[in-house]
């Protein structure tokens, strides 16, 4: 079973996340409002997949998702962004996140990506 962070600002994403993963089969072991409890939490727990957004305060996505592959090179990261971020995608990518999604998106986008990292 693949463990799983949940790094979001808003509580119903997060809790949206976690039933659809924990319906797939998925285990989520923490979930973080912001990007630097998410860095804290990944460097605790070395979760094997991190789904991470791009806005939010205290760190965003994008500085998150560089001090994460500081902790771990390997790490897999999926980025979120809403509509209208995606010139953000593209620095996520650089940044080192394995894959993206852009919301709204399905329950099957998401399990597919997640299963293909």
């Amino acid at each position: 079973m693949k463990s799983v962070l949940i790094v979001d600002d808003a509580m119903f994403m997060r809790y949206t996340l976690r039933k659809i993963l924990e319906k797939n089969g998925f285990m989520v072991v923490a979930e973080a409002e912001n990007g630097l409890l998410g860095v804290q939490k990944y460097g605790e727990l070395l979760p094997d997949i991190v789904t991470m957004d791009i806005t939010m305060p205290e760190l965003n996505g994008i500085g998150a998702v560089q001090l994460i592959k500081q902790i771990n090179p390997q790490a897999k990261i999926i980025m979120i962004s809403a509509m209208g971020q995606q010139h953000l995608v593209r620095e996520a990518i650089l940044a080192g996140a394995s894959n993206f999604l852009v919301k709204p998106f399905s329950e099957e986008r998401f399990i597919e990506v997640l299963n293909s990292i």
